[in-house]
């Protein structure tokens, strides 16, 4: 395995990790997160359908085919990313730590996804 598989790879399971984090407080720890969807202005019904999209997501960026819906996937994280670390920052909370992990581990592993398959 060459030095760009493994930094992918590296990259986007750190990724996956944090991703796999917030989805799994969405689905188990709702009461909190209820709590902090307020505190952030966000609507607190769109907690379940978004914690399944991040999971599709995830399943789109770790599928070997559909590579269009691949670049979405990597796009729409992009933006959830960016937009949970400025929420943060406006509220004032201290919790922007994991969104900017989240965003690092995420352009790492979209560069290196390119790299990596040529």
């Amino acid at each position: 395995m060459n030095k760009n598989k493994i930094i992918y790879y590296a990259a986007t399971i750190i990724f996956t990790m944090v991703i796999l984090l917030s989805s799994g407080m969405y689905f188990f720890n709702h009461d909190y997160v209820k709590t902090e969807f307020v505190k952030l202005g966000y609507p607190t019904y769109i907690i379940y359908p978004y914690a399944t999209a991040k999971l599709l997501g995830l399943i789109a960026i770790w599928s070997p085919k559909f590579n269009i819906i691949k670049e979405w996937a990597y796009a729409a994280f992009f933006f959830a990313v960016v937009l949970a670390f400025f929420a943060h920052i406006m509220v004032n909370d201290g919790e922007q730590l994991l969104a900017i992990i989240a965003f690092i581990a995420l352009i790492i592993s979209y560069i290196f996804r390119k790299k990596a398959l040529i």
